[in-house]
């Protein structure tokens, strides 16, 4: 007798009942699945509606399932960028009997894309570096947290639009181990795999007419080396500096801030003759501006569009004469006045095209070009407008990305 299906999961969701468990995930039928891209993967994954929600499913062997979705909430706990996990099905049979693989299952990331998917409708070359530098910062957080990937690639990554950059969230934690902290053994493996598996996969793009054969991918491939080697050092490296430069240690902060980071102490040792002072930053997770902007006005929102909105928030700040004001009600203003209302001049139905502090971004930056271009300073509705008309109703919404369910990412003219 086939044993009953077993859910596990933090927050049950009786829908979850009424999905074909008893059917293999490549037969389930067009009526329950929803057609988003999907990256590479070694097992079958499928998106389906859950509710009011979409959901990822990838069939894999029950261990492995249990410890996936172990790791993944761990690591959601401790604030690293990764799909949430919602749960675990197993006891899966079909109607003959036959022992089905369990299935887990995460909460899709909206407004997210696999990295084909990007390329497929830009195939941009700066997309890769772009990719990439952000793929170094998620493992840089990774590292920090004391994970070790073991599976680093582009693949199993999915990537956001955060302001002019990218922000990366770990999406396959199968491979993945908790540590208190890492060896420069395992950051150097998970690194070097990094690059090995992001030449391949440029490659492939290149094979299949999607990135410029033109395009060196060993050189873009080694450019995760650089800049994780960058970032790490200017977060976790030692620095001496004249005990008369004191001047260095703040700078320090702000190098730090810049890339994200926020300083929880540091630690100052003077030389034996004291004329030198060694600095050694402890830092807490990136998310520096993030937490700024959320703490002011409530918004969720990705690094560096909070770092937009913040210069944007200080700017009003100044003309409005209110520099003498807390911080806090400003913010306030700035919210009901600026951010809203900026918003609020997309067209309904178009705003599912990107996400609102992406959309706040573009029209911020669309605005900054046209009064450039005319010498004037161009009106926030004049701006919403032209860029509504000459940008946004041309692109896809990234929200609901549909595409045929076939793995395959067809190629998008911008």
């Amino acid at each position: 007798m086939p044993s009953r299906l077993q859910i596990t999961a933090a927050t049950l969701d009786p829908a979850l009942l009424d999905l074909p468990w008893a059917v293999p995930l490549e037969e389930w039928p067009d009526e329950v699945l929803i057609a988003l891209p999907r990256g590479i993967s070694r097992h079958v994954v499928r998106f389906a509606k859950l509710s009011d929600q979409v959901i990822a499913v990838k069939e894999i062997p029950a261990v492995v399932g249990y410890r996936e979705y172990e790791m993944l909430r761990s690591l959601t706990r401790i604030g690293v960028p990764s799909v949430a996990p919602l749960a675990v099905i197993t006891g899966r049979h079909a109607p003959d009997g036959e022992e089905l693989n369990s299935a887990l299952i995460t909460q899709q990331l909206q407004y997210a894309l696999p990295y084909r998917a990007l390329f497929s409708q830009y195939m941009r070359p700066e997309t890769a570096t772009r990719l990439i530098d952000a793929l170094a910062v998620l493992l840089v957080r990774l590292h920090l947290a004391g994970f070790f990937w073991g599976d680093v690639s582009l693949s199993n990554t999915l990537f956001r639009r955060d302001a002019g950059a990218f922000a990366a969230y770990l999406v396959d934690a199968e491979t993945g181990e908790l540590h208190d902290s890492l060896t420069s053994g395992q950051r150097a493996y998970d690194l070097d795999l990094a690059r090995t598996n992001i030449i391949g996969e440029l490659m492939d793009l290149q094979a299949g007419g999607i990135l410029d054969e033109q395009e060196d991918a060993i050189e873009v491939g080694n450019r995760i080396v650089q800049r994780y080697e960058e970032l790490w050092n200017e977060v976790t490296g030692e620095e001496v500096v004249d005990s008369t430069e004191r001047w260095r240690v703040t700078d320090r902060i702000n190098r730090l801030n810049e890339l994200g980071y926020d300083v929880d102490e540091l630690q100052l040792t003077a030389t034996a003759d004291g004329t030198r002072v060694h600095i050694r930053p402890k830092v807490v997770d990136a998310g520096h501006f993030h937490r700024q902007i959320m703490r002011l006005t409530g918004l969720d929102v990705e690094e560096n569009q909070a770092r937009r909105m913040l210069n944007d928030l200080d700017q009003f700040r100044a003309l409005a004469h209110k520099s003498e004001e807390p911080i806090e009600i400003v913010a306030h203003l700035w919210l009901a006045t600026v951010y809203q209302p900026t918003i609020n001049l997309v067209p309904r139905e178009l705003r599912g095209r990107l996400d609102a502090p992406q959309l706040f971004h573009e029209i911020l930056e669309h605005r900054w070009f046209l009064s450039q271009q005319q010498q004037r300073d161009v009106p926030m509705l004049e701006a919403a407008r032209s860029y509504v008309d000459n940008h946004l109703r041309t692109r896809r919404d990234e929200r609901v990305f549909l595409a045929p369910d076939t793995g395959e990412i067809t190629r998008v003219d911008g």
